[in-house]
Formats: structure tokens, C-alpha cells, sequence
């Protein structure tokens, strides 16, 4: 009796608005990667993503239930398990494609440093908490901000450019929305902007370094590091008004699109759907995004609005550099689009996310 009538308060309370538009894109990405996966290689993805998704799915009711605010006393720990892990995968992870980022669990692979990037939203919530209710001492800050430093640094080292870029984007945007001022942001600004020459010649990787060099002119590799972004711009294009057709996309049946399934997604569903269906999709995550940080204006303390705005910025910077990177506005680094792109480790992240977001939605009520 207690078990049904926990269920029917948290069916009472649970943010719909946010669980519909999350089902909507979950949606969109299994009925796009059918379509991706059909002729691959490699098969078993759309089954596996099935399955992701249903596990990401208890997931996400786990994490609504669990009143977020237990995480408060945990949140650094939580952070320094995951930068352990990161470190372990280096040296003891399975290597794809010349880098070492996955877990094997039976059946399974697990990319720690995406669950790292809920760490880290963890941690710059506990940070902003600590700052508003008692204060932080400069060497407070310091060990803080070394901290995040430093888990940056080791998702990179993997190497993993694009974890590491997406986790960059998260912190600035939470520090620079829940800064009291603004000169520590400049300076900042200013010493990251100095360390660029150091970071080129000795941070990335001479393929890095040629993703970037054919960003600047694709046309100095069409057939090597080119090839993904000039197919993608052609997919994208090709697509017009309403699109192709439903596995109709030539680029992507006929396989002249790389990694389609799970850098490259939304050329798929742009060749197939058009412009029409890319405006659905990307109105779909604009109101998340909102949605989200509708959710943290209301929310009853900093540490639960912090971790909207945390999860919000997940969310965005992931949309914004997957996209880019497909049309050509930024360098190809890995970076997947939320709930569309193949990956378990990536579905699991955002709906933890997704499932605090909805914890603190049911609890903004309450004290």
C-alpha cells in the first residue's frame, strides 16, 4: 500500500512537460538511428540502443525519486571517484579507434568520463552552495577551481578532446550565469587565451590538430579529414524543404556518410525529414533547454537551481557542437547529440541529468 501510494505522488507531482518532451526526443532518436543502422557494418546497434534507452529509463525514475539534496554532502567525492576512473580507463581500458575510453562490462562498454560531466555539475553546484550560504576563502577557491582544472586535464589525456571541450563549456557557463563578479572571468578569459599556443604544440594530438587545420579549409583533405564534413553538408542539403524520404537519405543508405549512427546523426534525420523535420527537432530541445531552466528559477534552494543550470548547459553544448560540427561550423570532435546518437554511456549521463532536473522539479514545493 506504502509502494502505490509513493507511485501515485510521484505521478501527481512528476514534471510531464519535461517527461513528454524527453520521450519525444528518445523517439525521434530510435526511429533515426533504425535508419542509420539498417546497411551498417557492424550489427546489434538499434537493439542495443533499445535496451539503453530502457535502462536509462528506470534511470531516470530512480534519480526523480532520490531527493537530489542527498548528493549535496557527496558531491566532491563524487567527482574524485570519477576523475579515478579516468585515470584507471588510461591505463587499463579498452582501446578503440587509438584511444583507451571504455569500460568492458560482459556485453557491455562504458565511457566513464560522460558520467564525469554529472560529477562536475555535482561539484560546481556544492561550489555555488558553499559560496551563497558560508562563504569561500580565496585558497577555497583555488583548491575548487584546481579541482575542475584537473579532471579537464585527465578526460583530455585519455586522449578525449571533445568530453573534454563539453565539460570546458559546462563550467564557464555555470560560472559566468552564477558569478557576483565579473573580474575573475576576465582574467580567466585572459590566462586561457595566453595558454593557446601552449596547447597546441604540446595538447593535441597531431590528428587533433589536422581536424582543426581542415575545419579552417576542408578542402585540404576532401578524401581524408574532410570527407565527414563535406558528405554531412551534402546530406544536410540535399534534404531541401521536407526531405528525402523515410530511408529514402541516399548519404546515408548507400553509406557515403561516416559514422552516421553517432557523430553524425542529424544529417541523417536532415536528408530524410528536411528542414521541416530539423525545426521539429531542434524545437524540441530549445524547449528542454528552457524547460530546464524554468525548472531551476523556481527551485527551492541554489544547490538544485545550480544543478539545472549545469544539466541545462549539458544539454545545450552538446546540440550547439554536435551541429556545428556537422555543418561545418566547428572542428569533428565526438561530441554526441542528446538521445539521437548511438552510445549507452551518453544516453545513461543525460538521463541522470535529466532524472535530477525532475527530482528537483518534484521538490520545488517543498523544503
Amino acid at each position: 500500500m506504502n509502494g502505490i501510494a509513493l507511485w501515485q505522488r510521484l505521478r501527481a507531482r512528476m514534471d510531464w512537460a519535461l517527461v513528454l518532451t524527453i520521450l519525444a526526443v528518445a523517439a525521434i532518436g530510435l526511429v533515426n538511428l533504425y535508419s542509420s543502422t539498417r546497411n551498417a557494418p557492424v550489427g546489434g546497434m538499434f537493439e542495443s540502443q533499445v535496451r539503453m534507452m530502457a535502462i536509462g529509463g528506470l534511470v531516470f525514475l530512480v534519480a526523480s525519486i532520490l531527493d537530489y539534496r542527498i548528493f549535496l554532502r557527496w558531491s566532491w567525492l563524487l567527482l574524485a571517484v570519477g576523475v579515478v576512473t579516468v585515470v584507471g580507463v588510461h591505463f587499463a581500458g579498452n582501446v578503440v579507434k587509438g584511444s583507451r575510453r571504455w569500460i568492458g562490462f560482459g556485453g557491455f562498454a562504458l565511457q566513464p568520463s560522460e558520467f564525469v560531466k554529472v560529477a562536475v555539475i555535482l561539484g560546481l553546484a556544492r561550489f555555488i552552495h558553499d559560496r551563497d550560504s558560508e562563504g569561500v576563502s580565496l585558497l577555497g577557491v583555488g583548491w575548487r577551481f584546481a579541482a575542475f582544472v584537473g579532471t579537464i586535464v585527465m578526460i583530455a589525456w585519455q586522449p578525449d578532446l571533445g568530453t573534454a571541450i563539453l565539460v570546458t563549456l559546462i563550467c564557464l557557463s555555470v560560472a559566468t550565469l552564477a558569478a557576483k563578479r565579473i573580474w575573475p572571468l576576465v582574467v580567466g578569459g585572459a590566462l586561457a587565451t595566453a595558454a593557446l599556443p601552449l596547447v597546441w604544440n604540446y595538447g593535441l594530438h597531431a590528428y587533433q590538430q589536422k581536424r582543426v587545420l581542415t575545419f579552417l579549409d576542408p578542402s585540404t583533405d576532401p578524401s581524408g579529414a574532410g570527407w565527414h564534413t563535406r558528405q554531412s553538408i551534402m546530406a544536410i542539403g540535399s534534404g531541401r524543404l521536407v526531405g528525402k524520404g523515410y530511408l529514402h537519405g541516399t548519404q546515408n543508405q548507400l553509406s557515403f556518410l561516416p559514422e552516421h549512427w553517432s557523430d553524425f546523426p542529424y544529417a541523417v534525420w536532415a536528408e530524410e525529414w528536411g528542414f521541416a523535420g530539423s525545426v521539429l527537432l531542434l524545437g524540441l530541445y530549445l524547449f528542454l533547454i528552457l524547460w530546464i531552466v524554468n525548472v531551476g528559477s523556481q527551485a527551492r534552494d541554489r544547490y538544485g537551481a545550480t544543478i539545472c543550470l549545469g544539466v541545462a548547459a549539458m544539454v545545450f553544448w552538446h546540440v550547439v557542437v554536435n551541429i556545428s560540427m556537422v555543418t561545418g561550423l566547428a572542428p569533428v570532435v565526438g561530441v554526441t547529440l542528446p538521445l539521437v546518437s548511438h552510445g549507452g554511456s551518453s544516453v545513461l549521463t543525460f538521463m541522470i541529468g535529466l532524472g535530477l532536473v525532475n527530482s528537483v522539479s518534484i521538490r520545488r514545493y517543498t523544503y
